[in-house]
């Protein structure tokens, strides 16, 4: 399991007079509250009506009863796992968690203490199911030397209960005495005279169940965080004021369709009067999310800039294999390219953009400042009014000022943006067969295509193991208990190697040599069109053949995929055989995304037919080669 990680206050508190989640140690009640002691990063949410179904459905499964009574609010928390487990909020208590467990493909209720005596105490357990009853006598040793529940001990148990389900352990009077994951079936638990029956996760003397008023709506919950939204709210709007008013730029808001973005435009709307609305459509959203991106325009009758990726991301996925968490090329091609080629089309010098960033959300973004360049998107000043906000903020500001949020949040999903995100959970990958089959019948064509000409398993794809380069111990524990292959065949194709060796020069000519080769035919037109060597140094073309200059040294490349260097410097031919290598690769397999078009400080890069063309306005200084994302992850 992962590190727990502080990224900012851990403020969840519950007013127990108003029964409702509150941000602060005083509800708007006037009454003081109670802390909630919640995993890091504590970025606490509601739990929607799909949520609170989901969570009962799983508990009636695993234990024939819900968890969640009507008429009780519930926040989540989302808790550091492999893949997707949330925390479940309750009158002020941490009932359970809920976690999608990866070898089984299915949610599992991990219950604490007070969900067991919530589902258990007062029901006849012959009623309920995963229950194991133990004699009175070991209950000390349980409770004062935690010790695990042992075969000889145990009175009666449920006998459907599997190894490794989670179970609740009763004493003979029906109270609570822990609960934890069996270690052998039912069964076994009856007639077995030795070993451990039950390794307890949480264990305490028995106590009645929590009883707490019910009837509170999200209405409550926002009134009871009235004043500390008013200061929140404040400091956000001041920061907007203070930052659009320091700098002598046109002013954005970068709306994606999320609850984050939706909360910066609607305090940038609170605040300003002239601002625009950018949206990147990267091919990749959810429907819920185009619909939601006009509905908001409209609300707000500001001016919508959609930059578009259309089919960028498909006809890419070809070049660079599936995006991973560690290769997130998706985000360049299908995003920040676009994005950099809008600012650059409607903001003269650049636009201020006032961003949905909060340090919850990952340990970058808890470090990243409140305004900020982002280095792929060179003509953008970035700037997040919500830096400090949890999401709990974040809802509660959108149910008090209405904002029309995406409904995509009502049917099970915490974040949105790309429905593909190779960051998104597994779980998630199994909603979105649920929600969107379309959607991930699609992107299974694709994985499996590409799965099968890599030489990899169909169970490559269904485990998501494509969302990695560097897999996490659990995944190649489970790859191996399986049997999948985590590795390409020898006999995977490569998309434009390259192999160079380099040595000395003969005797009378002196210095050093390199001789490389792409293994196949270069296309000589395209790269003299594009102008891709220009950065490089001073470029001439012969037939089906150039000759680049990089000071002193120097590189020619041939139609038939071979280049040769010279230099006197072994590192300084090292180096330009790099950047004829890298410019070859731009020219031949551009994506058109357009992050070296922002990134020229010399407008020496424009869009020609959906590619990058290199201007002989190009002073050969090179910077944009390293950005590009075929460069970057390939």
């Amino acid at each position: 399991m992962s590190r727990p990680a502080y990224l900012g206050k851990m403020l969840l508190h519950w007013c127990e007079a108003c029964n409702v989640p509150v941000l602060g140690r005083r509800c708007g009640c006037g009454k003081s509250t109670t802390k909630v002691e919640v995993t890091p990063p504590g970025d606490i949410r509601p739990a929607f009506n799909y949520d609170i179904k989901r969570i009962n459905s799983v508990s009636e499964k695993q234990f024939n009863a819900p968890l969640i009574p009507d008429g009780h609010l519930a926040v989540l928390n989302k808790a550091p796992y492999e893949d997707r487990m949330d925390e479940i909020i309750v009158d002020g208590e941490v009932l359970a968690s809920l976690r999608f467990e990866i070898e089984n493909c299915e949610w599992v209720l991990l219950p604490r203490l007070e969900a067991a005596r919530r589902l258990f105490q007062g029901r006849d357990r012959k009623d309920l199911k995963k229950w194991v009853v133990i004699d009175q006598e070991i209950v000390p040793f349980i409770l004062e030397k935690g010790a695990s529940v042992l075969a000889p001990g145990v009175l009666d148990a449920d006998p459907d209960i599997m190894k490794e389900d989670e179970v609740v352990v009763l004493n003979p009077d029906g109270d609570v005495i822990c609960c934890g994951r069996a270690r052998m079936t039912g069964r076994e638990m009856c007639e077995e005279k030795r070993g451990n029956a039950v390794k307890p996760r949480w264990s305490s003397e028995p106590k009645p169940q929590k009883v707490s008023p019910a009837g509170q709506s999200w209405e409550d919950a926002v009134k009871a965080n009235e004043k500390i939204m008013d200061l929140m709210t404040e400091t956000s709007r001041t920061f907007i004021e203070n930052v659009a008013g320091s700098m002598d730029m046109k002013v954005s808001v970068s709306y994606s369709g999320g609850k984050d973005s939706l909360a910066v435009l609607q305090l940038v709307d609170e605040t300003l009067d002239d601002y625009e609305i950018m949206f990147a459509d990267t091919g990749l959203e959810f429907p819920e999310t185009l619909e939601n991106v006009k509905k908001v325009a409209e609300y707000y009758g500001k001016n919508l800039k959609i930059a578009s990726a259309g089919n960028s991301f498909w006809d890419s996925l070809n070049v660079f294999g599936p995006p991973t968490m560690d290769t997130r090329w998706c985000c360049k091609i299908c995003k920040l390219g676009p994005i950099t080629r809008l600012i650059d089309e409607n903001y003269e010098g650049g636009c201020l953009s006032f961003i949905g960033q909060r340090q919850y959300e990952s340990h970058a973004r808890s470090i990243s400042k409140k305004v900020w360049k982002n280095p792929w998107v060179g003509n953008q000043v970035g700037a997040s009014p919500i830096q400090e906000w949890t999401a709990l903020h974040i809802w509660l500001y959108i149910f008090r000022t209405k904002a029309p949020y995406n409904p995509a949040y009502e049917n099970g999903y915490d974040r949105l943006g790309c429905w593909l995100c190779p960051s998104s959970s597994l779980a998630d990958f199994f909603q979105l067969e649920e929600s969107h089959p379309e959607l991930a019948k699609k992107l299974n064509f694709h994985l499996l295509a590409y799965a099968e000409k890599m030489g990899l398993s169909p169970e490559w794809v269904k485990y998501g193991l494509w969302r990695y380069k560097r897999y996490p111990k659990v995944l190649q524990v489970l790859a191996e208990k399986k049997g999948i292959s985590l590795l390409p065949s020898q006999e995977a194709p490569k998309e434009l190697h390259f192999e160079v060796a380099t040595g000395y020069r003969p005797c009378k000519a002196g210095g050093m040599s390199a001789d490389g080769s792409f293994g196949q035919a270069i296309d000589m037109k395209i790269l003299e069109e594009s102008g891709m060597l220009s950065p490089i140094g001073k470029v001439s073309f012969i037939e089906g053949a150039a000759s680049v200059s990089f000071g002193e040294s120097r590189a020619q490349v041939f139609a038939s995929g071979n280049v040769n260097g010279r230099s006197e410097n072994e590192m300084v031919l090292k180096k330009l055989m790099r950047m004829v290598e890298f410019s070859v690769r731009r020219a031949l397999l551009c994506q058109g995304c357009g992050i070296c078009v922002g990134h020229c400080e010399h407008s020496a890069i424009e869009m020609k037919e959906k590619r990058v063309r290199i201007r002989e306005s190009c002073i050969n200084c090179g910077a944009c080669i390293e950005v590009c994302p075929l460069v970057k992850f390939l």
